[in-house]
């Protein structure tokens, strides 16, 4: 790492902090020739190949605006679409790979719409996994029927009890 103040290629690291989400990393320098100091923040690229062949960086408002469509009408909020995208960052970051094909991303998207919303999870699923005909969203709705997901899971709030009111 260069010194940014007297360009020496070469710096020493006094301090490392990830940050508070965890995608980056927070270093001290001091530059051995001039001894001032200097921080810089390290991240891991993520970079996504569109079907047109454009690579661009990942995006989290890209995951939350695609599924945002299939959430039409749902009752999920913007706080729920937040935490998926964030959600599917760090299911593609555990990968390892640092370049993912777009239709990837919307397969890693997937299982975490099946757990917030099974209707979303239907709509989002019949563009990404190509459903071509009635047998598709058939075969899609005995999947979620035998295999429950967590959106199924114990609607009533958490100290319910099943009881209402007073």
């Amino acid at each position: 790492m260069h010194c940014p103040f007297c360009r020496h290629p070469d710096s020493r690291v006094i301090d490392s902090r990830t940050s508070d989400d965890g995608l980056a990393i927070r270093r001290r320098r001091q530059c051995p020739e001039c001894g001032r100091r200097f921080s810089t923040t390290e991240t891991a690229s993520l970079t996504v190949i569109k079907r047109s062949g454009v690579v661009e960086p990942f995006s989290r408002e890209k995951v939350v605006s695609g599924v945002r469509k299939a959430c039409q009408g749902r009752p999920v909020t913007d706080a729920d679409l937040a935490l998926l995208a964030q959600q599917v960052e760090e299911s593609v970051r555990s990968t390892g790979v640092a370049q993912l094909d777009a239709n990837d991303i919307g397969l890693a998207i997937l299982p975490h719409l099946r757990d917030l919303d099974e209707i979303a999870y239907l709509r989002f699923a019949s563009v990404y996994q190509a459903f071509e005909n009635l047998a598709d969203f058939e075969g899609a709705i005995a999947e979620l029927r035998t295999h429950p997901g967590a959106a199924s899971q114990g609607s009533a709030p958490a100290g319910a009890g099943g009881r209402s009111g007073a």
